[in-house]
């Protein structure tokens, strides 16, 4: 079971765990009620013929935690999940995934608020680099910047077209950092290609240049990627 996959309460399983609350005239949990399920985990708030539904919180035995709404039984509308590891997002759910507009603070302190699609950031999105100050603002696909965007840095910026760049939060900090440092590194080198050049043939090289830079990259990232995930 995932951090944010909660135990089904359901009204013809043998045992349910302990609940105080409403019932209706079918003994059904309806209303307000608390609820300590067979796994250790707890939620409180309303139910509605014996699913939860309507607002409530869901503590996880694991230490993560839901509060906001909910329909026949799952995660559905406006709600807040604080996660194990202290990340957290805050926004809009639909059948149980992010799904809509959600701010996502990861552990680290970087920070998304924009778009969602199945758990995923997906479509127009602001993501801000609490170690460098540095921000993305643009189209992200399937998690990862994708199209027109533009990155923000304390002293210049970079409008233009993205591909498949994936700001992913890595464990180890120093990892990241590195990864940062590398992208504002090619952002430096299109500026400075801008500023050295007023022939307008040498600043459409210098952009050619700065596209195969960012596709290196993209393609370091995902090697990157395979390799954290066959670990």
């Amino acid at each position: 079971m995932s951090s944010d996959e909660e135990s089904v309460e359901d009204e013809g399983a043998p045992y349910l765990g302990e609940y105080e609350g409403e019932r209706n005239d079918a003994e059904e949990r309806h209303g307000k009620g608390k609820a300590k399920l067979p796994n250790g985990d707890e939620y409180e708030g309303e139910y509605s013929h014996g699913k939860r539904h309507g607002q409530g919180t869901y503590k996880f035995q694991s230490g993560g935690k839901y509060t906001g709404s909910y329909i026949n039984g799952i995660k559905h509308g406006e709600g807040t999940f604080n996660y194990p590891d202290g990340s957290k997002y805050e926004g809009c759910w639909i059948n149980d995934v992010r799904h809509g507009r959600g701010k996502y603070t990861y552990p680290n302190g970087d920070i998304y608020e924009g778009e969602w699609a199945e758990n995923q950031r997906h479509g127009q999105g602001l993501y801000s680099y609490v170690a460098t100050g540095s921000k993305y603002r643009g189209m992200w696909v399937q998690g990862k910047m994708e199209e027109a965007g533009e990155l923000i840095h304390a002293n210049h910026r970079y409008a233009g077209v993205f591909s498949r760049i994936n700001p992913r939060v890595r464990a180890n900090e120093g990892e990241e950092e590195k990864a940062e440092l590398n992208l504002n590194l090619l952002v430096d080198q299109k500026a400075e290609a801008k500023e050295q050049t007023s022939d307008e043939s040498e600043e459409e090289k210098a952009e050619l240049n700065l596209n195969l830079l960012v596709d290196h990259k993209a393609e370091e990232d995902e090697v990157e990627e395979e390799k954290s995930e066959l670990n």
